[in-house]
């Protein structure tokens, strides 16, 4: 008899701000696969009975194979149990869903998606902004700033990205902001536009640095990036009040 798989969203790290579902998958589960950013105090919402298994991927640390994500997954619902895995953000966004759902269906394993509060809305929250503003920010984009080797992606839509009347949310991009932002500024968004580092959204050492973008682009290619996950968040709502 098989079991299930719930792929539950953990939304930025504060329990608080889990979903009812959510936690009801969490305390009801067999299993809980992890990741680094979904653990804490969110899996302390599991059960007492749920076996949990860390297997996250962290850039530049060791980190479980994708497809040894896949076949836990599969070895464990094949077993009959409920699996729940955990995702930080919403498991929609940049988590790699697709990949792991792909898997379940080959092996004819039912799955649910249990969605969270999204990254990106957690840090225009905790900063105080709205992510679209009439007529100054007409649009919403999210993008990655690394591709699977770790480096910027080169198809990028430069045009879309340094539309001045966007507000774009880049994920994972701390180490290639720099080069990014000079892209950006080659095909039109001035050096001044407002941007927001949100690190560790949800969590007690949560920060946000203001400033623009040629000054983040400068900090980051300085400094390196911060051990602590972080957004980067740039346009015309990133000005604050």
């Amino acid at each position: 008899m098989k079991g299930k798989v719930s792929f539950v969203s953990s939304g930025p790290g504060d329990p608080e701000l889990l979903t009812l579902r959510a936690i009801r998958r969490l305390q009801a589960c067999d299993v809980v696969l992890y990741d680094d950013l979904a653990s804490g105090p969110v899996l302390d919402q599991s059960g007492p009975q749920t076996e949990r298994i860390a297997v996250g991927k962290r850039a530049g640390r060791p980190s479980a194979k994708q497809e040894s994500v896949n076949a836990l997954l599969v070895e464990h619902a094949r077993a009959g149990k409920h699996v729940v895995r955990l995702k930080s953000g919403d498991s929609g966004i940049f988590g790699r869903l697709e990949e792991e759902i792909t898997a379940l269906r080959r092996a004819g394993i039912g799955y649910e998606i249990v969605p969270g509060v999204p990254s990106a809305m957690a840090a225009a929250a905790v900063a105080g902004l709205p992510l679209t503003r009439r007529l100054t920010a007409r649009r919403l984009q999210f993008v990655t700033g690394a591709d699977v080797t770790g480096g910027l992606p080169a198809d990028q839509n430069w045009a879309a990205l340094a539309d001045p009347h966007a507000t774009t949310v880049v994920f994972m991009g701390q180490r290639t902001f720099p080069t990014m932002v000079a892209s950006l500024i080659a095909h039109g968004l001035p050096a001044d536009t407002p941007a927001v580092l949100a690190e560790a959204v949800g969590h007690p050492h949560q920060r946000l640095l203001r400033m623009t973008v040629a000054q983040l682009a400068a900090m980051l290619a300085e400094e390196g990036p911060s051990p602590h996950p972080a957004l980067i968040l740039y346009g015309p709502l990133a000005e604050g009040d």
